[in-house]
């Protein structure tokens, strides 16, 4: 095995955050990043009123979306594994071109007729499970095309950032004037332009796993390797605690509650706010270089319990869109810290198998925390389901500040 413990790790060279950001290896690859969240962005408005105007209602669309995020869920680790075997460009290349193929069948479809339920949810699928294969190359890379890998973190949130500003907006707008089958057109488009860049990008290829031969001898060591880091998988449990009970329901209740006191004009203001909130997030991220990186990192998500905090209260639209900009400011810099931090003490030939698993708890956690939001609010009030994700949130912070391997691991300044 290739483990370095986290007790012994040896600090690499400290970057001086001098580097070239911009070179040519990292513009390509931040082109074919940001095109490919603007896309994500769009897709979920399209899918809504595509499913919607078959008159398949609000469970067709529960189903299909549900057909593009599961298998994702399911062969994320997977997706690891073979990125650690093929490199990650490469499966990222050949995730492009199969989601390409997808959307412009749903485009064709839509644009020739009405398609049936089953054949929506086949497509959806097979997109879901392609993702799968580009999701883990997501993080990997940067390392390969930076040398300043916190800076071209930072920038790459700034851009996901303002690709969640215009996404749904260009998307509804799209959907709206030209109608659904044009916005697949247009998110094949975008596949096309992600996977030109990628195959003009030239990156050393990193080292290649030896652990074992076999596809079940890869996951084991990747498992092992997984597990071996207790900041690792200690954030990723806590996290996948807060996925159902604080970030899953905080945005259909978020709606439900800014919606019915301030408006549909209200809401916007304030995800808006937040949107510039991750961004202001972001470009502390590129600046600020604390020594101890999950440590800071922690601390700052204590800014995000403003987000369900604010709704507890009935505070007006300004005092909510400050703090959703503060929630948003901190979950970025959070963000920033936590992905630089894997990024640069992992080793490289083991990398995308390590940030599977945290992908893997990001998808499953999330969406089930939507999905479950109505009852408690049902049962006990949207505000008080809200001031129990602040609690936790809360708790979570001090859980990761009470751990010694989380509050003083160093910062990297180099992939070791």
């Amino acid at each position: 095995m290739s483990t370095v413990p986290d007790s012994t790790t040896v600090d690499a060279p400290e970057r001086t955050g001098r580097e070239p950001l911009w070179t040519s290896a990292f513009a390509k690859y931040f082109t074919a990043r940001t095109t490919s969240r603007l896309r994500d962005e769009m897709m979920p408005v399209a899918l809504a009123v595509a499913v919607l105007g078959l008159g398949h209602g609000a469970a067709g669309v529960g189903y299909v979306m549900a057909a593009f995020i599961a298998p994702e869920a399911l062969f994320v680790i997977f997706g690891g594994v073979l990125a650690d075997r093929f490199t990650a460009r490469r499966m990222m290349i050949g995730a492009d071109l199969a989601r390409l193929l997808v959307h412009a069948a749903l485009s064709v479809l839509f644009v020739a007729g009405d398609p049936a339920l089953w054949l929506i949810l086949t497509l959806a699928v097979v997109s879901g499970s392609a993702t799968a294969m580009f999701q883990p190359g997501v993080s990997s890379m940067v390392p390969l095309v930076c040398e300043d890998v916190q800076r071209g973190n930072g920038a790459l949130r700034v851009a996901e950032a303002v690709g969640s500003l215009l996404g749904p907006a260009l998307g509804a707008v799209l959907v709206a004037t030209l109608g659904a089958g044009v916005v697949f057109a247009a998110n094949a488009a975008t596949f096309t332009l992600s996977m030109v860049f990628l195959l003009l990008l030239k990156v050393a290829p990193p080292p290649v796993s030896t652990g074992g031969s076999s596809l079940w001898e890869n996951l084991q060591e990747g498992w092992y390797e997984f597990r071996a880091r207790r900041w690792l998988w200690a954030v990723i449990v806590v996290w996948a605690v807060n996925g159902p009970l604080v970030w899953g329901p905080a945005r259909p209740l978020t709606a439900t509650v800014i919606i019915g006191d301030h408006g549909s004009s209200g809401f916007g203001t304030v995800q808006a706010a937040l949107g510039a909130g991750t961004i202001v997030g972001g470009l502390i991220a590129m600046r600020l270089r604390p020594a101890h990186p999950l440590a800071a990192g922690s601390l700052a998500m204590f800014g995000f319990a403003l987000h369900p905090l604010a709704m507890v209260f009935d505070f007006p639209v300004w005092a909510l869109g400050c703090c959703f900009a503060v929630a948003g400011a901190s979950w970025t810099f959070w963000g920033v810290q936590w992905t630089t931090t894997v990024q640069t003490q992992v080793q490289p030939e083991v990398l995308n198998r390590v940030y599977a698993y945290d992908v893997a708890g990001s998808i499953m956690t999330n969406p089930i925390g939507r999905a479950l939001a109505g009852p408690p609010a049902l049962l006990l009030g949207a505000r008080e389901t809200l001031f129990i994700g602040v609690l936790i949130c809360g708790a979570s912070c001090v859980t990761l500040l009470s751990m010694r391997t989380i509050r003083t691991l160093r910062r990297r300044g180099a992939t070791p």
